[in-house]
């Protein structure tokens, strides 16, 4: 597949490449291979005298993929479906329904007032917004916490 871009990036962008010098990076083995194959298939031989013309000015270079952590943006981008694209599909599957949500939630003031009210009624939570209110430096509170609580403060 990555043989068969190079090709197609090629062609589309001959007009740039033509009579210059440039370099492939890729992280495919099989296309820094490509040119020296022995035995191709039909299509890998398609391909390798496609690219015959750019042999002296093209280098290709292997880039491991670890290392080559931008390869796959382009590859990921959608593509439109308009003629130019090679996967062009003539009807679409289905119709685009255009959905909008839009959710509101009024919460009146008594909810808020529990909400603090548990805060301070829950151990852990009462002395960790003590701690928060005094940066974490009162060694009495954090050794008043539940153990799985100290660990975040060693």
């Amino acid at each position: 597949m990555e043989c068969l871009c190079l090709v197609w990036a090629l062609e589309k962008l001959n007009y740039f490449s033509e009579g210059c010098v440039f370099e492939v990076i890729t992280y495919c083995t099989a296309v820094k291979s490509l040119l020296n194959m022995k035995t191709p298939n039909r299509n890998i031989l398609r391909w390798k005298i496609a690219i015959q013309e750019y042999r002296g000015n093209m280098t290709i270079v292997h880039k491991d993929g670890n290392v080559h952590k931008n390869a796959d943006v382009l590859s990921r981008w959608p593509l439109p479906n308009d003629i130019d694209n090679p996967a062009y599909v003539t009807e679409e599957a289905s119709p685009q329904i255009q959905i909008e949500g839009i959710s509101v939630t009024d919460l009146n003031s008594t909810f808020f007032e529990e909400v603090r009210n548990s805060y301070t009624q829950d151990r852990n939570c009462s002395i960790l917004c003590q701690l928060l209110n005094k940066d974490c430096k009162d060694n009495s509170l954090i050794h008043a916490l539940d153990e799985v609580w100290k660990k975040s403060f060693d």
